[in-house]
């Protein structure tokens, strides 16, 4: 009786060691095979995006630049040095995709992930009225109003999110599908490109429709004459249009220095990948497919077309 209890506990002792390390490669395993691209993360972000719209539109109060600085010819507040007083959040850079099949579920999600990383801030000029107290010359005082100019940040995050609801359309899908096929793909292979340069490139705008041309800032197209996707331009689907920034560098003026590059970079290689700027430093982010009507018109050029 004792000898049989006794194998009886040495058997169970030894079925829990072997049965152990057995189920735990086992749990490695099918946790290796599970898929690297989770699109949750990103629907979240969506989701508390377009529940803080409201708070976003309520709250834009643009801090000011710094009086008497001399204006600079182009400005974009995602990178170039500003105030101290905007604080930025940090952005993960997306997983990198090793291998893509080029089928469109792939290309898309690629282009997604360019257009979450990047930060959607910009600079704006601002006339603002304000009464000063004059002399004239019998020294006798009065006011009057004049108008100054001023360059402030936006925040302009709420914006492609307001104009996908409006749509009834998920962000990926308003923002990245809104563009043509063939541009979604020329777009892929220069961004891929770019990003295996260290460039780690960022989209900060995309499709656009005609309310979300109507509710941009600054210079800009009339809301439906848009290549970002206007109705004229042929609307959803045929968006021939995004704008870029780099994402690399831990300060806006390290990010800075690393978008230059970046679009230096694109004009380097642009009769390779078959997009340029047809702004250039104009609108430097800007870019479009080279066979394309507006890079055509805008720098009065013949266009080779890639690989041919």
């Amino acid at each position: 009786m004792r000898r049989g209890f006794h194998c009886f506990v040495w058997g169970s002792l030894a079925s829990v060691l072997y049965a152990g390390p057995t189920n735990l490669d086992r749990d490695v395993k099918a946790a290796a095979a599970q898929p690297d691209a989770n699109p949750a993360p990103a629907q979240s972000v969506v989701a508390v995006v377009r529940s803080e719209i409201a708070a976003a539109r309520a709250s834009a109060g643009p801090a000011e630049s710094a009086p008497g600085l001399p204006e600079p010819t182009f400005r974009l507040a995602a990178v170039t040095p500003a105030d101290a007083s905007v604080s930025l959040p940090k952005v993960t850079a997306p997983e990198p995709l090793d291998e893509c099949p080029l089928a469109q579920a792939c290309i898309d999600q690629y282009l997604w992930s360019l257009y979450v990383r990047a930060r959607k801030i910009d600079t704006i000029k601002v006339e603002e009225r304000f009464t000063v107290t004059i002399k004239n010359k019998k020294g006798k005082k009065r006011t009057v109003t004049k108008t100054r100019t001023k360059i402030v940040d936006e925040d302009f995050t709420w914006k492609d999110p307001d104009a996908a609801e409006k749509r009834s359309m998920s962000m990926q899908e308003y923002v990245i599908g809104g563009m043509e096929r063939s541009f979604r793909l020329k777009l892929y292979r220069v961004m891929r490109a770019a990003d295996d340069a260290g460039l780690a490139p960022g989209i900060t705008s995309a499709f656009r429709d005609d309310y979300r041309q109507s509710i941009a800032t600054g210079k800009k197209a009339a809301s439906d004459s848009s290549y970002h996707g206007g109705s004229r331009r042929g609307g959803y689907g045929h968006g021939l249009a995004a704008d870029v920034v780099s994402t690399k560098g831990a300060t806006r003026a390290e990010r800075w220095i690393t978008t230059e590059l970046l679009w230096k970079w694109i004009g380097e290689h642009e009769t390779q990948y078959g997009i340029g700027r047809p702004y250039l430093d104009r609108d430097p982010p800007h870019i479009a497919p080279m066979d394309g009507n507006e890079y055509i018109v805008k720098r009065g050029v013949n266009v080779k077309r890639a690989g041919s």
